[in-house]
Parts: C-alpha cells; sequence; structure tokens
C-alpha cells in the first residue's frame, strides 16, 4: 500500500524535473558601444557599420562629401535645435533603455538601411519580435515648422492629409534580397485625420510588434512621406531605433526527453508490480 501511494509523486518529480521549453531573448539595446559624451558614430572610420550584441548594421560613408547613410549610433540629448546640424538626436531627447546609446538610420530605401537577423542557436525557435522607434530631431523640427527644405505638416489650415511613414520589410535573403515574407508599417507622423486633435507627430519613444516578420533573414526599413518634391521626399530621411529584441523558445533536447520517458516507464512498471501484489 505505501508503494502505491508513493508512485505518484515519483511521476510528478520527474514532470517538474524535465527540461520544459523556456524562453531567451537576444536585447539589442547598443548599451555595448563606446561614445563620449553628447556624441556620435557616423562611420568616419571608414569600417562599413558597427556589431552591437552579434548584430551588424551596415553603414555607407563618403569621405570626400563626409556624407553617410544606413546606421549610425548616438547618446545626443539634444531636442530643441532645428536643422541639418542637428540630425543624430532623438526627439525623445535621449535613448529608450536607460543606457544611453541608441541607433539612428538614414536612407530611404531598404537598400541602404537594413540589416541581418542573427541565425537561432540550436534548440531556439524565434517566437517574438519587436524594436523601438521614434523620430530624429532634425525631422520632427521639420515636420512641425517647416524648413528650407519641407512644409509644416498639415498645412496652413492644419488640414493637410500629410504623414511620414516608416515601412519594416522582412526578407528570405541576407542583405535585404529574395523574396519579401512581409511589412510593418509604422505612422512616425499622421495627420489624416479628419479631426485635427488626432494629428501627431511621434515625440516619446513606441514599441513596434514585428512578429509577423519572423522566419526573415533580414530586415530592411523604407521611409515615405506626403511631402515629396521634384527631387524625391522633402522631408529628411531619418528615424530612431533602440531595443531591437528577438524572443526565442528553448526546445528540451531529445536526450532529456529520452530519459523523461524512460523514467515514467519504470514509475508505470513500479506501479504494475504494486497493482499485482496487493490482496484484495
Amino acid at each position: 500500500m505505501m508503494t502505491t501511494r508513493v508512485l505518484p509523486s515519483l511521476a510528478l518529480m520527474l514532470l517538474l524535473s524535465a527540461p520544459s521549453a523556456r524562453a531567451e531573448s537576444l536585447s539589442v539595446d547598443f548599451s555595448d558601444l563606446t561614445l563620449g559624451s553628447e556624441s556620435f558614430d557616423n562611420g568616419s572610420d571608414g569600417s562599413g557599420g558597427f556589431t552591437s550584441k552579434g548584430v551588424f548594421f551596415r553603414n555607407s560613408y563618403n569621405p570626400t562629401w563626409q556624407t553617410w547613410s544606413g546606421w549610425s549610433y548616438s547618446n545626443r540629448t539634444d531636442n530643441t535645435t532645428a536643422g541639418f546640424g542637428n540630425q543624430f538626436s532623438s526627439f525623445a531627447g535621449g535613448d529608450a533603455s536607460g543606457d544611453g546609446n541608441y541607433a539612428v538610420a538614414y536612407g530611404q530605401s531598404p537598400s541602404s538601411v537594413r540589416f541581418d537577423l542573427p541565425e537561432p542557436a540550436p534548440g531556439r525557435a524565434p517566437v517574438g519580435m519587436s524594436a523601438r522607434f521614434t523620430n530624429t530631431t532634425y525631422t520632427a523640427l521639420s515636420m512641425r515648422d517647416g524648413d528650407q527644405f519641407g512644409k509644416a505638416f498639415g498645412g496652413p489650415t492644419g488640414n493637410d492629409p500629410d504623414f511620414f511613414l516608416l515601412t519594416i520589410v522582412g526578407y528570405s535573403g541576407a542583405g535585404a534580397s529574395g523574396d519579401v515574407l512581409g511589412e510593418v508599417d509604422f505612422y512616425l507622423a499622421d495627420f489624416r485625420s479628419d479631426d485635427n486633435s488626432l494629428d501627431y507627430i511621434l515625440e516619446d519613444w513606441a514599441t513596434v510588434d514585428l512578429s509577423s516578420l519572423i522566419g526573415a533573414q533580414s530586415l530592411g526599413f523604407r521611409l515615405t512621406s506626403s511631402d515629396v518634391g521634384t527631387f524625391g521626399m522633402n522631408t529628411p530621411a531619418y528615424f530612431a531605433m533602440d531595443d531591437f529584441a528577438i524572443r526565442y523558445a528553448v526546445i528540451p533536447e531529445p536526450a532529456s526527453l529520452a530519459l523523461l520517458g524512460l523514467g515514467l516507464a519504470g514509475v508505470v512498471a513500479v506501479a504494475g508490480r504494486g497493482r499485482r501484489g496487493r490482496v484484495a
């Protein structure tokens, strides 16, 4: 009788000790990058990009013209100074994660703004993906007040249906190549509502769920605006990103599952012997 009472406890202990699926995450918050106070790195060293938490962010720098595209990183906090000279500050006044650093992107298409996703480690399956985005100060103040190139969003009456749209595209191949697996739209500014009180220019960090792009080998970023002129988009083609994260489910190894099966089989066998030994 004592043996049969203990058997359920043995089975429970085996189940609780089994290596069930658990969660892990990769969080790219750029805290592993070193910058001086109120500074930035726009690839002027010609390295072609930078790596944070194992993810490589591509950058193209032209030393002749001292221009860049792709990704840079910054810790600048100036959210009041307008103009091109303040292109590396977030309109949120700093980063999202609290470590000081964040990424700044410049470019209108996935051919210039993109990065490859890391291969999952063995036994890891991606189950979620997200990032936080905001405007740069240069772009936000251009949209709010207008400048020598771009209009003030909403126009003189506030009724112009202006917008500034970030589209994140998932690709089957590296370097924004192969098939398009999906797209996620996120408005950095939106004046399309008939109710002008709903118009906005994003001034804080906002989390965007990118889980629909799981399975992509790379992400590309596209910017579009309602303010377009003879030479293309008038709105400065910048945005800021922080806290890019991928969540993984950790799958138990086959050997561990086999051991669990053997343990449960032993419990069943002992239970069988206990039942046969009982006297009515």
